[in-house]
């Protein structure tokens, strides 16, 4: 009877030992069997949150103020903290110029202090220095003109109101631009002394030049320009129509040298003037050109075939008007005259010397 069960009996020997012997091997070498045991379920994904998500930070926009353009300060912060805020941005950190420093050390500061974009509140003396500190960077620059001209806005079509140029600043597409380079100072003509001090180099994105405009320049009366804004340039033009003439040598890219009379050299990165006048109609802020135009006229008389050209945006010359397309170009004078640069008389020079930096700056525009 015995044999009828010994295979049933051998086989639960069998299985009974299996067992004794998983429960063994599980509590001495527990890692041997860890990869066979059944695994616990997940817990579920926000099991072990607190609730509290981590939040990306606002973006933060830097803003280098000139006070001199503005009667009410904290009114004017609190009305671009206010444009800030309402577009999802966090509170802009503020930087005042000084005569010091018109605005490039603060620019600059800006970006160490990790602004997104850096705004510049005043105006073209203000963009210039600005933009100064981000040529050749990635950070944009966002313009809210405060100025007389504000001729690089009215290039680039931006708004004029505050909180729009803020939102625009805030919200607009990148626009990569030129910007000219220009080299103040040198040996005059004909090997004269040089009594121009050392070269200094400076950025303009506008437009620079020597002699007439700059005297213009110069010779603007402040509180009238606060009073009635760009008409007071047309007053101090009127005073210099028949200013002296001077000779130049010009030298544009790898042409030849060529000498003549002038009156002014302005030399320009785009060419919309005050008063919606066009000097330069062709030029483009992002063409990787400069445009030059030499005047020479004689007497008053002369102005009007310019002033012609001017009004009917003209691009073809006259025999008193020069208009050359450049990368590179030098102008010496034979005697020191007043340079200006976006507006801003930096003093006397007998050379000046201009390239152009094809794309070197990011402006924040308008959205297409």
């Amino acid at each position: 009877m015995l044999t009828d069960y010994l295979p049933w009996i051998i086989a639960g020997v069998v299985v009974l030992a299996l067992v004794v012997g998983w429960f063994v091997l599980g509590r001495v070498a527990p890692e041997a069997t860890a990869g066979l045991r059944l695994r616990r379920p997940r817990p579920p994904r926000d099991h072990f949150r607190t609730g509290e998500e981590p939040r990306t930070p606002l973006k933060r926009a830097g803003v280098v103020v000139n006070p001199t353009k503005f009667a009410d300060l904290p009114d004017l912060r609190q009305r671009v903290t206010s444009t800030c805020l309402a577009n999802g941005w966090g509170e802009p950190m503020f930087y005042e110029t000084t005569i010091e420093d018109p605005g490039q050390g603060q620019a600059a500061q800006a970006v160490r202090d990790g602004a997104d974009i850096v705004c510049s509140l005043g105006g073209d003396g203000t963009v210039r220095n600005v933009a100064s500190a981000l040529v050749g960077t990635e950070t944009p620059l966002g313009i809210l003109p405060a100025g007389t001209g504000n001729l690089l806005a009215r290039n680039l079509d931006l708004p004029v109101a505050l909180e729009t140029a803020v939102a625009v600043a805030l919200t607009g597409r990148n626009r990569r631009i030129d910007v000219g380079e220009l080299v103040v100072g040198a040996a005059p003509m004909d090997d004269a002394p040089d009594e121009s001090g050392a070269p200094e180099t400076h950025y303009f994105l506008v437009m620079s030049g020597l002699g007439m405009d700059a005297q213009i320049m110069a010779g603007t009366n402040e509180n009238l320009k606060a009073k009635v804004g760009w008409p007071a340039y047309m007053l101090s033009g009127l005073k210099h129509l028949v200013s002296p003439e001077f000779r130049i040598s010009v030298k544009v890219d790898d042409e030849l040298e060529f000498r003549r009379r002038a009156r002014m050299v302005i030399i320009g990165n785009c060419g919309r003037l005050l008063g919606g006048l066009v000097l330069m109609p062709n030029a483009r802020v992002d063409d990787g050109r400069l445009d030059a135009v030499i005047a020479s006229p004689k007497g008053v008389v002369g102005w009007v075939p310019v002033a012609t050209r001017v009004a009917t945006r003209q691009r073809k010359g006259h025999p008193t008007l020069d208009h050359k397309v450049v990368q590179q170009v030098r102008v010496r004078t034979d005697r020191p005259l007043p340079v200006q640069i976006d507006g801003d008389v930096v003093g006397e020079a007998t050379e000046i010397s201009a390239t152009v930096l094809p794309a070197s700056l990011t402006v924040r525009v308008r959205q297409t």
